[in-house]
């Protein structure tokens, strides 16, 4: 820490005055892309400053200079907008030695469980999704030529090459490709594409939204991708209320409508919501990707891979192959018999003792470590969940695909491609979304019983 002090102190120093310094630098929780730190400037005769830098982390693939200069000029260009935007100070590569953003902090709170259920933050939830879509309509009105460089997307081809990237059968995924492709909207014009508009990328305060964050996925393409990730459901964190757990459709359209947007029909949302749950699940793999090929040794990447079954079961909720489930944890309550001549705790014992020590006990100053830890434990739940219940479900799976005529999942997902197994589809559907609940009662059995 002290050696990035005194690199941003140098940088300060040439942007602001040599009598700029840096007090302290301090690591920030949260963000699986790059890090996040929270940066005191002290300059004599003026008040304490408070900036956040984020960079791409050590270790990890470059982020090249030209993507950063795209995420600064969309910033730049939003909050010229006025789109409420953290105003940015710095950006580039070659002064910090990897790729950074350094820009004012914004007052407020991004963590989903608190917005969404402390009273602190009561007053400004009824009010958010209407809000929210006036911001939105306002981020479709900024001319794309005005952020040089900006990518021009085909949402739906983007996804479908990175499945395909993996080369890895995913029954759910096709099931969920194959209805996008069939039903997909017709095209609007062009607008510039917030590309991760969503709780957790906002910052709230008790007064309202102070705030749009991450602004790495902005692209040219179609303005209704912004409307269905916010409203995808993995980004409702368990709340009933379809807008960023926040509120109604019909608010974030009659804002989005106020905002001068044009609200699309109640069918192309959908379609744009399911295309939002299949994008975060490739995403989720593809996090988890880093830390599979070994570029990456961090628990947070390797859990993520446990999420996609998530989002495969949320597809098959969406699309009405699945209902939920209420499901116990396999864990509540377990007790294990020693296993002789070994003594205890057993093996799953010491798994428990583990988490139990990292959930409690790791981390309880250090934000960033308390984050890792909780992570850490829910890892070693997983762990635990696997080891009793894989020999059956790996069983029951051969079982589901022998009925159908499939060897492995890869002939299953040719088959739901090339509709050869169409007059069988119930049966399909039925033996995929068996596979998603068993996996999701080893990953995270609550989610089975969150609706749609």
């Amino acid at each position: 820490m002290t050696e990035l002090a005194d690199i941003l102190t140098e940088r300060l120093q040439a942007l602001w005055g040599p009598a700029v310094e840096v007090s302290a630098v301090r690591p920030m929780p949260g963000g699986a892309s790059r890090e996040s730190w929270d940066i005191e400037v002290q300059t004599p005769g003026q008040s304490q400053r408070h900036l956040i830098l984020l960079r791409d982390a050590g270790g990890r693939a470059r982020q090249p200079a030209r993507n950063i200069d795209i995420e600064a000029a969309a910033m730049i260009a939003a909050r010229a907008a006025g789109v409420p935007v953290a105003d940015l100070y710095d950006h580039g590569e070659g002064a910090l030695g990897r790729a950074y953003l350094l820009m004012e902090r914004l007052e407020g709170e991004t963590i989903p469980r608190r917005l969404l259920r402390d009273d602190a933050y009561a007053a400004a939830r009824p009010r958010l999704a209407r809000r929210l879509g006036e911001v939105l309509a306002r981020i479709h009105q900024i001319d794309p030529a005005d952020v040089p460089g900006l990518p021009n997307t085909d949402a739906l081809a983007q996804l479908t090459e990175l499945y395909q990237g993996f080369a890895e059968p995913r029954p759910a995924l096709e099931i969920g490709l194959r209805w996008l492709r069939e039903h997909q909207p017709a095209p609007v014009a062009d607008t510039l594409v917030h590309g991760d508009f969503r709780t957790g990328n906002l910052m709230i305060a008790k007064d309202g939204l102070r705030g749009v964050l991450d602004w790495e996925l902005t692209h040219r393409g179609d303005p209704r991708q912004d409307l269905g990730w916010l409203c995808t459901k993995a980004w409702r964190f368990g709340s009933p209320h379809p807008v960023g757990g926040f509120g109604s459709r019909d608010e974030l359209m009659a804002g989005y409508a106020k905002g001068g947007g044009t609200p699309p029909d109640e069918a192309t949302q959908r379609w744009w919501e399911l295309y939002g749950t299949v994008r975060w699940a490739l995403l989720c793999r593809s996090q988890a990707e880093r830390y599979l090929s070994g570029a990456e040794p961090s628990v947070e990447l390797a859990v993520l891979g446990r999420r996609v079954c998530e989002q495969e079961f949320d597809v098959l909720l969406a699309l009405g192959h699945a209902t939920p489930l209420q499901i116990p944890d396999p864990l509540q309550d377990r007790e294990y018999p020693p296993v002789r001549p070994h003594d205890r705790p057993s093996g799953p014992g010491l798994l428990r003792a583990v988490r139990d020590f990292l959930a409690t006990e790791v981390g309880t100053t250090d934000p960033v470590l308390k984050f890792h830890a909780r992570v850490a434990a829910n890892a070693l739940r997983i762990a635990e969940r696997e080891a009793l219940l894989a020999p059956a479900h790996e069983q029951a799976h051969r079982k589901r695909l022998a009925a159908l005529g499939c060897r492995d999942d890869a002939e299953l997902c040719a088959a739901i491609r090339d509709g050869s197994l169409d007059h069988r589809f119930a049966d399909v559907a039925e033996a995929v979304t068996a596979a998603a609940v068993d996996k999701l009662t080893v990953a995270n059995p609550a989610h089975l019983a969150i609706p749609g």
